[in-house]
């Protein structure tokens, strides 16, 4: 892990201009390929608090690039840090898209 307890919390989680740049770079590859975007999934040290889970990024991610593509969902989501999530959370996440955990 890494300790990035110092880091403001906003910047440890992916945004949908990260996810969209990621798709842009990949898709010319190959249509199969899966982001592990970050959405409060944690692997390391962080302070108390300091990182929720917000499953719910991953749909903004879906519907800002999705909108554009004419797509409803262009994205294939691994879920890395999820042990000790709730199931309701780990429910959402799949539910945006999430196919590996």
């Amino acid at each position: 892990g890494v300790d990035n307890s110092g880091v403001d919390k906003d910047k440890l989680y992916s945004t949908p201009e990260d996810t969209e740049m990621v798709y842009q770079a990949l898709s010319p590859i190959s249509d199969k390929f899966t982001i592990a975007a970050a959405f409060g999934n944690v692997h390391g040290v962080y302070k108390p608090g300091n990182v929720k889970l917000q499953p719910d990024l991953l749909d903004s991610f879906q519907k800002h690039l999705g909108a554009k593509l004419g797509i409803e969902k262009p994205f294939f989501f691994v879920f890395h840090g999820g042990s000790g999530s709730e199931k309701e959370d780990i429910d959402k996440a799949v539910s945006y898209g999430v196919v590996k955990m």
